[in-house]
């Protein structure tokens, strides 16, 4: 968890933008899918299923 973390809203805070980096309102922020929990096995964000940038789709 803490590598994930570390790999987007504390990145955020350290680059002092504290509107990106969550899923919360108010906030932007893109998101990923995987088919598995990547807590039980960080090697399932290596194959992305979905992506949503800006609230749109894009694979």
């Amino acid at each position: 968890m803490q590598a994930i973390q570390a790999a987007t809203g504390r990145a955020a805070e350290e680059m002092g933008r504290s509107d990106i980096g969550a899923i919360v309102p108010g906030r932007y922020a893109d998101m990923v899918a995987v088919r598995a929990d990547p807590l039980a096995d960080i090697t399932v964000l290596e194959k992305i299923d979905h992506v949503m940038k800006g609230g749109t789709l894009v694979r």
